[in-house]
């Protein structure tokens, strides 16, 4: 039905633009920098009909307002959590919001995930899911503004969703999430598998993304906080403690 095409920016981010074959418009998710997505536009001849916005750090949010410019009747669509921070929205989205994009044909779920900024939201459409930088692959974002207990909650909401989910983060930080992963977990045979496979796409200079929740549920410790044997590797007595003790962790790899 439609494509999903990174666009690269900056040192690690994608901006993810949604298109369909036989249509003029276009989505962006989490512009940081207008220009990779004015020259996306031009080349594949894309009108930008959405910007799905998650949260509100400047290499998500920094493009707004060129490509509001070039495209001034642009919907903005954001966190209402985050408005005083994010300037240029023009529709506020809440938990559970339904957002339809009818030129394309397309309706998102809004999940409220907070714990790497308090007002982070994800958009939902089967099988896609967007989720900015609170689910990464192999890993999750830093707590900049939440608590443990909120990201996990979070990443808990994100994991019921089907497992054939696909996965889009917005950085490119799967090796390193992994080599990380592969410290807390040492006897995770499926961790060393998919390192290698990631190793072989980024040696073609290709994305690691979309991960699924399948994968994930395999390699991602801070998925696997219920694991009773990963709790006793840590010494931790519940998924909440284990999730602190792996979060601390990883902020010092």
């Amino acid at each position: 039905m439609f494509s999903i095409t990174p666009i690269a920016a900056f040192q690690d981010n994608y901006i993810w633009a949604l298109c369909q074959p036989n249509n003029d418009f276009c989505i962006v998710v989490d512009p940081g920098d207008a220009k990779p997505v004015q020259a996306f536009l031009q080349q594949q001849n894309k009108q930008l009909t959405a910007i799905l916005i998650t949260h509100h750090h400047h290499d998500h949010i920094g493009g707004i307002a060129a490509l509001r410019q070039d495209w001034p009747d642009v919907r903005v669509i954001g966190p209402a959590a985050e408005q005083q921070k994010i300037a240029g929205l023009t529709e506020l989205m809440h938990d559970q919001d339904t957002l339809a994009i009818n030129q394309m044909q397309l309706s998102f779920t809004v999940l409220s995930i907070p714990g790497h900024t308090l007002g982070h939201i994800a958009f939902y459409s089967a099988p896609v899911l967007f989720c900015g930088d609170t689910l990464f692959s192999a890993g999750c974002g830093r707590l900049f503004e939440g608590t443990p207990k909120q990201m996990l909650n979070s990443l808990t909401i994100l994991a019921d969703l089907p497992e054939d989910t696909q996965v889009y983060c917005t950085h490119e930080y799967t090796l390193s999430n992994l080599a990380f992963a592969a410290y807390a977990e040492p006897d995770n045979i499926a961790i060393m598998d998919y390192q290698l496979k990631c190793e072989q796409l980024r040696q073609q200079q290709k994305p690691t993304l979309p991960s699924t929740l399948a994968i994930e549920k395999q390699v991602n410790p801070f998925l696997r906080c219920e694991n009773k044997a990963l709790q006793r590797k840590w010494q931790a007595d519940s998924a909440l403690d284990l999730f602190t003790k792996l979060r601390v962790a990883k902020d010092t790899f």
